[in-house]
């Protein structure tokens, strides 16, 4: 059984166990986080397709710590203007692992 939910303007495939990085949500490390937003759901070859969400559909998560992604570096530069410009970004995530899938 595995299914398709989003969160953070992102869509993930999860199946019970699985750890997924998730955007960062506002839930305290070892809480349980539920996700109402189940695009689909496939019970053993049974598709389940929303529109745009599964009705009654949630997935069970427990939060298991919350991080910080990989830098990424934002170069701008304009020819032969003299403008350069350098950024850096890291992302805040969020570790779940999947406890079930309610369908």
């Amino acid at each position: 059984m595995y299914a398709v939910l989003e969160t953070g303007g992102k869509q993930y495939r999860v199946a019970a166990g699985d750890k997924v990085e998730i955007e960062r949500v506002s839930v305290d490390v070892g809480q349980p986080v539920t996700f109402d937003r189940v695009l689909l759901v496939n019970r053993d070859g049974q598709l389940s397709v929303g529109a745009p969400v599964v009705d009654g559909a949630k997935v069970v998560a427990d939060v298991l710590e919350h991080k910080r992604g990989d830098k990424v570096v934002i170069w701008k530069m304009k020819r032969r203007k003299g403008y350069h410009k350098k950024q850096g970004h890291r992302q805040e995530l969020t570790v779940v692992q999947v406890k079930e899938i309610q369908a």
